[in-house]
């Protein structure tokens, strides 16, 4: 009888992030995370289907987390700043928590290749709580798209504000 083991897919998630953080995506392989997990490799294949896939598992649940907090602000907000500046601050904490990610080159060759496709859709997310405060889809993008490339270039909220803040 096989046995059952409780949360196994968070478990298998929580493990590929610290293995990740230690010492890197490269050294990080299904079956250092089966082991540390007590489980074959096969029943980490069950749930996931590269080590690729599981990475980006954990990323996007912490991501959709960053989109939950953005979408309550903008629900109740009505102006543009406190969205933009929760959207600043959802990629700011974001990037800093997955910066060993970001900073591995062979994370980033594995993703490489997907990157236009996703990029696309993140900022399609970011420009959606920022639509009922523009007159168009294109400056709402325009905005979530300023926004994404100055915050991880390292500007301050109020110098990106100072600029996109005249759109509105």
């Amino acid at each position: 009888m096989p046995k059952i083991i409780k949360n196994l897919e968070s478990n298998l998630i929580e493990e590929a992030k610290r293995q990740i953080q230690e010492v890197g995506y490269s050294a990080v392989t299904i079956r250092s995370i089966a082991t540390a997990c007590g489980v074959g490799v096969g029943t980490v294949y069950n749930y996931f289907a590269s080590k690729d896939a599981l990475l980006a598992s954990y990323m996007l649940s912490d991501w959709n987390g960053c989109v939950a907090a953005i979408s309550a602000v903008s629900r109740y907000s009505e102006a543009p700043e406190p969205v933009l500046r929760c959207i600043y601050d959802e990629l700011l904490a974001y990037a800093q928590r997955h910066q060993t990610v970001f900073r591995d080159e062979a994370a980033g060759a594995a993703f490489a290749s997907s990157f236009g496709r996703y990029h696309a859709v993140l900022r399609r997310q970011l420009a959606e709580p920022v639509r009922k405060f523009c007159g168009s889809d294109f400056t709402a993008e325009f905005i979530a798209e300023s926004l994404l490339c100055w915050t991880m270039a390292g500007k301050t909220f109020d110098e990106i504000y100072g600029v996109i803040g005249k759109l509105f």
